[in-house]
């Protein structure tokens, strides 16, 4: 019995040792709570994170494999050391103006069995975590293409995912797609596939135990985007790059890098509730602008007809009309879209954005990116493709006065589309344009990176309100997960808020509406983007209530802070956004039921407000309420509904 029992304590005392020797560097966050561990085990490098002593990722794989060598397997850790990162930056283009990072990092190094080093830098701030490799030189070799990751994401089995699948390579309209334009599931079952993976980014709700965001950031025509894709094992995801039928076959999948080389960063936020989702500024953090602005761009609202009255309106007088409506609402611009070229030329056109400059109106016009990437047949098309012909088309653009474009309809996440993004963002900084990219995927710490960037589409928007039924039913349903998703990570070019009962250009008929104008309201702040294509329509100075005008008149796209009040995805959202010293607070509602809220409003604790809510009819009203000096007040939103509070 005794020399069992010796045998036995000697085996746990060896597994003991064995994991104390896997385990090879660790690291937490600033405030204690996060914390990070890396480990070698069998020739594998495995990372963990842990959040105030819960499981947030068990051992999930590291490494990635090149066209010279494998660094997936057979890795030899090496060393690591430890340093800190800090730094202050302002950018009004995001949720937060102001922002301090502070972050403890780490940098582990391996080698390969051919001899050859990869680092990995991990920097750990209060509730994120960021990483990336560094591949340095090969010898002699200066360049390789990294063909594939096996950066992995291993979740506790009780998680449960807000996941939006990879839409089918060349698929849609025009074979326009991959797009970012699927919807959600709420709640899904952990490892659910999907035929194409999924996009960044995506939602994990560990339980009691916390929430997961994870995307990427930092993502130049230096490398391809990436995706999410599911395993062979139910909880673990992994890193996948872009498929090959992508942009019509054309370029490759994996990433073409000078040596030494930096992938992306890879983001992970985490918060035992949404509030650090909702508030993370991770993927701003860790990039940096790639050029000095060219001038001082300016941002802010706009008209745009063919939402509603759709390519009947890409004509000379139905534009001056949407110019004349801007100049009412005192909106910035107008975004004058498709087919333009054909419908109203080029010589017109200057008499268009002379018009819009009398009335102080500044002229964004729709670009196709096309290209051989898809079928897309609208135009102006082969302009921005080309860097011979985009030049020359951007300098007629700024020699007429034409402030910014809205380019559509990419041809995927390769490399070959990223070098297309930076050339058109670069090239028409050099001209002075600022730029908005729909049918286009997810940003990637572009709004820093890139001073002319002014939103990305990336989202099952607006206009598919106007085609889809569906759609419209799950109206609420897809915005009350957007502050948490999508919208969380990137400026989301929307293009909503219609006050249109039915989203026709007759606002009659068909089409019918199945928000509440409160809920309408309150999207042109819960979505957020510098330049909002809000779909108020000329009618709708005569028949919207006056309030409602009023509120669309003063509604900022600038934010200065951006706070979680209150929400669960696809179920109701309450956020807050401060411009300035003016604070508004909007909820939704997606539920069948009324959604009866008790909300935490420090900010607008003893001041008086003005409420927009729906009453139970749906009818929305407004009144001047008082918040008590508490901050606390007790709201219903009606199904399907939303209100909005502003001092």
């Amino acid at each position: 019995m005794k020399k069992a029992t010796l045998i036995f304590l000697s085996l746990i005392i060896f597994c003991l040792l064995s994991e104390v020797k896997a385990q090879v560097a660790e690291i937490s966050s600033p405030d204690g709570k996060l914390k990070l561990n890396v480990f070698s085990e069998e020739g594998k490098a495995l990372y963990s994170v842990s959040s105030q002593g819960e499981t947030i990722l068990d051992k999930s794989p590291l490494g990635l494999i090149t066209n010279e060598s494998d660094f997936s397997k057979n890795l030899k850790f090496i060393n690591s050391k430890k340093d800190v990162v800090s730094k202050k930056y302002s950018n009004k283009k995001i949720k937060k103006s102001e922002i301090e990072y502070k972050a403890n990092t780490l940098m582990v190094s391996f080698m390969n069995a051919d001899q050859f080093d990869l680092e990995i830098e991990f920097q750990v701030s209060d509730n994120n975590i960021a990483f990336r490799y560094e591949i340095p030189s090969m010898k002699d070799h200066f360049s390789a293409v990294v063909e594939s990751e096996v950066t992995g994401y291993r979740f506790p089995t009780k998680t449960t995912t807000f996941l939006s699948p990879m839409m089918k390579p060349m698929s849609g309209f025009a074979r326009t797609a991959p797009s970012y334009e699927s919807g959600y599931k709420a709640d899904a079952e952990l490892g659910t596939k999907a035929d194409y993976g999924y996009v960044f980014p995506g939602l994990f709700h560990i339980g009691n135990d916390g929430w997961v965001l994870l995307s990427e950031t930092g993502v130049t025509s230096l490398y391809c985007a990436s995706h999410l894709s599911t395993t062979s094992e139910k909880n673990l995801y992994q890193v996948a790059y872009p498929n090959m039928a992508e942009n019509n076959g054309f370029g490759s999948s994996g990433a073409a890098i000078s040596l030494p080389g930096k992938t992306p960063w890879r983001t992970i936020s985490i918060g035992d509730s949404l509030k650090p989702i909702v508030e993370t500024t991770i993927p701003f953090d860790v990039v940096e602008p790639l050029y000095e602005p060219s001038q001082e761009y300016q941002f802010g609202r706009s008209t745009w007809s063919w939402i509603l009255w759709q390519d009947a309106s890409m004509n000379y007088d139905d534009q001056v009309k949407f110019i004349d409506l801007a100049s009412s609402l005192q909106y910035e611009f107008i975004l004058i879209d498709a087919l333009w070229d054909k419908n109203i030329g080029k010589e017109r056109m200057k008499q268009l954005v002379q018009y819009a400059k009398s009335k102080n109106v500044g002229v964004m016009l729709w670009y196709n990116s096309n290209g051989a990437a898809n079928d897309a047949p609208m135009g102006p098309r082969n302009k921005m493709s080309n860097a011979v012909e985009r030049k020359k088309e951007m300098r007629w653009l700024k020699e007429v006065g034409v402030k910014g474009l809205k380019v559509d309809f990419f041809g995927g996440d390769k490399q070959e589309t990223m070098r297309l993004y930076e050339d058109i963002l670069s090239d028409a900084n050099d001209f002075g344009l600022t730029i908005i990219f729909h049918g286009a995927t997810l940003p990637r710490g572009w709004e820093v990176m890139y001073p002319n960037y002014a939103g990305s589409e990336a989202v099952l928007a607006s206009e598919m309100l106007y085609f889809s039924e569906d759609v419209r039913k799950q109206e609420a349903f897809f915005a009350t997960l957007h502050p948490f998703i999508r919208n969380t990570v990137g400026s989301m070019e929307f293009g909503g808020t219609f006050l249109n009962k039915f989203l026709t250009q007759s606002n009659k008929d068909k089409n019918k509406r199945h928000t509440t104008d409160g809920f309408q309201l309150a999207t042109a702040v819960l979505f957020q983007n510098p330049v909002q294509m809000f779909a108020v329509m000329p009618n709708n100075l005569a028949d919207a209530p006056k309030f409602q005008i009023d509120f669309m008149k003063d509604v900022p796209t600038l934010w200065d802070e951006t706070v979680f009040i209150d929400g669960y995805p696809g179920k109701y959202s309450v956020i807050a956004r401060r411009h300035q010293d003016k604070w508004y607070v909007v909820g939704v509602n997606a539920e069948k039921t009324v959604r009866k809220l008790k909300l935490n409003l420090p900010m607008l604790a003893g001041k008086n407000v003005e409420l927009i809510n729906d009453d139970k009819s749906g009818t929305t009203f407004t009144k001047q309420i008082s918040i008590n000096k508490k901050g606390v007040y007790e709201i219903e939103i009606q199904p399907n509904g939303g209100f909005v509070l502003k001092n």
